[in-house]
């Protein structure tokens, strides 16, 4: 399998203590103004998703649905994660980009 840029820079992100993960952990960054995006597990609950996207989509942080608990959670070293916050702007930058070059692909470059 090969490696998950995505994922990669998200644990870069937690060895660097600029992740809040956790569902309340994210939250208190998002309404702290902390964090600069916000990656939900995309087998998360749909109350968690809706939460979250709403959430950011009130404060304009970044927000999306990327991978699943057991694998979001493994980046950080955790368990399992259904959600985290990124609170360094260009490690968010940095995923944010990864996440859309991703999507071209999968796309085929058309969007």
């Amino acid at each position: 399998m090969k490696p998950d840029k995505v994922l990669s820079l998200a644990g870069l992100a937690a060895r660097a203590g600029k992740i809040a993960s956790g569902e309340f952990s994210t939250e208190k960054s998002v309404k702290q103004r902390q964090a600069y995006l916000v990656l939900v597990a995309g087998d998360a609950s749909d109350n968690t998703k809706k939460h979250f996207s709403d959430l950011c989509g009130y404060r304009g942080i970044p927000y999306f649905e990327y991978a699943d608990k057991e694998r979001l959670g493994k980046s950080l070293g955790k368990e399992f994660r259904a959600s985290l916050a990124v609170k360094d702007k260009n490690l968010a930058d940095a995923i944010i980009k990864q996440i859309e070059s991703e999507k071209q692909l999968n796309n085929g470059g058309n969007e």
